[in-house]
C-alpha cells in the first residue's frame, strides 16, 4: 500500500486535469501538497478545499516568466519547510503552423520551451540542491508525452521537442543523482480527458471519435490513470525504475 504520510509534494499545473487528479491521489494517501497554478485561481482553491483542512496549499506562479520557477519553489518550501516529491506537470500545447508569421513562430517556441522544459529544469535544480544540502533523498516525476517518442502533428513541433527534452532530462538526472537517493521518473501519456483535450476536440467534434478509434483500448485515458502512475513512481516502491518513462497511452504507441 502506498503511504505518503508526513510527505510533502509540489505538483505544478495542479488546478486541473492530470495535476488536480494527482493532488487528490497524493492527499488520499496522506501527503501534504502544494498546488502550483497559473491562472485558474478558483479551480486551485477548489482542489485545495476538496483535499481537506490544511492538506493543500495553492501557490500561483506563471512559469512562462523566466525565474518564476525559482519563486514558486521558495514559496512552496515556506509552507511546510520541506518538499519530498516534485511533480512537473505544468505544460502548454500551442500551435505554430508552418506558414505562421516569424513573430508567432518564435513566440510559441519560446513559451513552449520555457514552460515545458526550462521551468521543469529550474524546479529540478532547486529540488536537487535542496535535497543534497539537507542530505535527504527525494523523488521527481516529469510528465512528458507520447509525442516525445512518436512526434506530434505538423503544427506542434515545439511541443514534441519540449517533451523529448523532458525525457532526456529525466534520464540525465537519474544517472547523476540516484546514488544520492534522488530518483527521477517520467510518465508519457497519450490523449487524456483534460480541459486541454476538450479544447482540441471542440475545434473538430468528430475528432474525439476518431481519436478513440486509434487507441486499441478504445477510450481516452482518465486523468486518474496518470495520477496513480505518478504516485506509484514517487512512492519508492520501484527505485530501480529510476530514469525510466512509463507509457500510458492505451497501446496507441508501443515502444
Amino acid at each position: 500500500m502506498i503511504d505518503f504520510t508526513n510527505k510533502v509534494a509540489l505538483v505544478t499545473g495542479g488546478s486541473r486535469g492530470i495535476g488536480a487528479a494527482t493532488v487528490a491521489a497524493f492527499c488520499r494517501t496522506g501527503a501534504h501538497v502544494i498546488v502550483g497554478y497559473t491562472t485558474h485561481t478558483e479551480a486551485a482553491r477548489e482542489v485545495a478545499e476538496g483535499a481537506g483542512p490544511d492538506r493543500c496549499h495553492p501557490v500561483r506562479a506563471d512559469l512562462a516568466e523566466p525565474g518564476a520557477a525559482h519563486r514558486l519553489w521558495g514559496d512552496a518550501l515556506a509552507w511546510r519547510g520541506r518538499i519530498d516529491i516534485l511533480v512537473n506537470n505544468a505544460g502548454v500545447y500551442e500551435p505554430a503552423p508552418l506558414d505562421a508569421s516569424d513573430e508567432q513562430w518564435y513566440s510559441v517556441w519560446q513559451k513552449t520551451l520555457q514552460v515545458n522544459l526550462t521551468a521543469t529544469a529550474d524546479l529540478c535544480r532547486e529540488a536537487i540542491r535542496h535535497w543534497l544540502g539537507h542530505g535527504s533523498g527525494g523523488a521527481i516525476v516529469n510528465v512528458a508525452s507520447r509525442a516525445a517518442f512518436r512526434g506530434d502533428g505538423p503544427d506542434h513541433w515545439a511541443y514534441a521537442a519540449s517533451k523529448g527534452g523532458m525525457i532526456s532530462l529525466t534520464k540525465t538526472l537519474a544517472r547523476a543523482y540516484s546514488a544520492r537517493g534522488i530518483f527521477t521518473y517520467g510518465v508519457a501519456p497519450g490523449w487524456v480527458e483534460t480541459d486541454m483535450a476538450q479544447a482540441s476536440f471542440a475545434e473538430d467534434p468528430a475528432s474525439r471519435e476518431r481519436t478513440a478509434r486509434e487507441i486499441p483500448i478504445g477510450t481516452i485515458a482518465p486523468a486518474s490513470d496518470i495520477a496513480h502512475a505518478i504516485c506509484f513512481l514517487a512512492s519508492g516502491l520501484a527505485t530501480h525504475a529510476t530514469g525510466q518513462t512509463l507509457d500510458l497511452n492505451g497501446a496507441s504507441y508501443v515502444r
